[in-house]
């Protein structure tokens, strides 16, 4: 049986649980979504997860980016979604020294205080240095270029996390 002819047959409460967390502590996307089969393939699936956010509320695009956890905050890294730990161990950032810890933690402080959401960035593949540096510089942006910039890491990191869950 393929894969997608699995996932049109899956009741509510299992297709759910399985998609809850493709936009961070966002279960209700999963939900949105599940009204939306049959889907003709996993692309069709994913780009209608997609759009569900991208068509939403800004109030309800904030919530998801709000819920996106600090990059490297040491304090909270027990406490991370289990898609969220696993993307920031990957990169290394569950392993920063304490200087690295300091700089993304005055870096997240700052760059909330300043645009109200955290700092958003797809870390797969990245290594510590690459994430500060784009850290720094997005911190200069403009609070419109930001929201986008935000927007469109979220997408990115929803994309990833559906094709991780395509490779199962």
């Amino acid at each position: 049986m393929s894969v997608i002819k699995k996932i049109n047959e899956l009741p509510q409460s299992e297709f759910v649980r399985i998609f809850a967390n493709i936009f961070e502590n966002a279960s209700w996307i999963a939900e949105d979504a599940y009204s939306k089969k049959p889907f003709s393939n996993f692309e069709d699936l994913s780009q209608k997860i997609i759009n569900i956010f991208s068509n939403t509320t800004k109030e309800n695009q904030l919530k998801i980016i709000r819920d996106h956890p600090d990059l490297a905050d040491k304090t909270k890294i027990g406490l991370l979604t289990i898609d969220s730990k696993k993307e920031q161990s990957n990169a290394g950032l569950d392993q920063c020294t304490e200087e690295e810890f300091n700089e993304f933690k005055n870096l997240n402080d700052k760059y909330k205080k300043k645009f109200g959401f955290p700092f958003i960035y797809a870390v797969k593949g990245k290594e510590k240095k690459e994430i500060l540096s784009n850290f720094r510089q997005r911190s200069l942006n403009d609070i419109n270029v930001e929201f986008v910039e935000a927007k469109k890491q979220v997408k990115i990191i929803a994309s990833l996390r559906l094709n991780e869950i395509n490779k199962k």
